[in-house]
């Protein structure tokens, strides 16, 4: 039977005490250690941020080489790593140029994905349709084709009309209310596991 050290799940309660007291006492000394514990978790953050990155490139770099099964797709990435970590140490990624040719990229990428996000929403619902007929899979089908089609280009053409405009505008807002749910949720769950965290109940650190 493997005994675990408490230490680790003091120090980290301790942490994020001393953390979370900082939001509610204005006292120097809890200020000044607070922002000493959050830049030694944001290093920490970058070191790992670095690790992964370091993963990533070991990773494809086998693939690449890999006689076998070569993939053409890891020469891509690493290529195109090797050029925007040399030119972005060249320019600095402050510069305007380099900073324009990643948009320039990095946009239509982003969009490309959220397209194929689109098709296949619309083609999930479909398939949920057919496998649960129901009243709930009714309604995600309805919505999600009607908004993929609502939002598609013709929302300004609508405005225009004057009874339709105000119904248009509403429907328009729905998708913001359902973001902002999915956010409201997503930060309540980080709450809850920061807080189990917190109080010990999980303890990630101990692998």
């Amino acid at each position: 039977m493997r005994i675990r050290s408490p230490l680790v799940p003091a120090v980290t309660i301790a942490v994020g005490f001393v953390v979370l007291l900082g939001y509610f006492f204005p006292s120097l000394l809890v200020q000044n250690l607070r922002a000493l514990l959050i830049d030694w978790g944001v290093s920490l953050a970058g070191v790992a941020a670095l690790v992964g990155i370091l993963n990533l490139v070991v990773v494809h770099w086998h693939k690449a080489n890999d006689k076998e099964n070569r993939s053409l797709y890891s020469l891509l990435l690493l290529a195109a790593f090797l050029i925007t970590f040399g030119v972005g140490l060249w320019l600095s990624p402050a510069d305007p140029g380099f900073q324009h040719v990643i948009i320039a990229i990095q946009v239509p990428v982003e969009t490309s994905l959220m397209a194929v996000l689109a098709i296949t929403l619309a083609y999930a619902s479909l398939r949920l349709l057919q496998r649960r007929k129901g009243t709930m899979g009714t309604v995600f089908v309805v919505s999600a084709l009607f908004f993929l089609l609502f939002l598609s280009g013709f929302l300004p053409v609508v405005r225009q009309i004057p009874l339709v405009g105000g119904v248009a505008d509403f429907l328009h807002r729905l998708p913001v209310a359902g973001a902002r749910g999915i956010l409201l949720g997503i930060a309540a769950g980080s709450l809850m596991t920061g807080l189990r965290i917190f109080l010990g109940a999980d303890r990630p650190y101990n692998g």
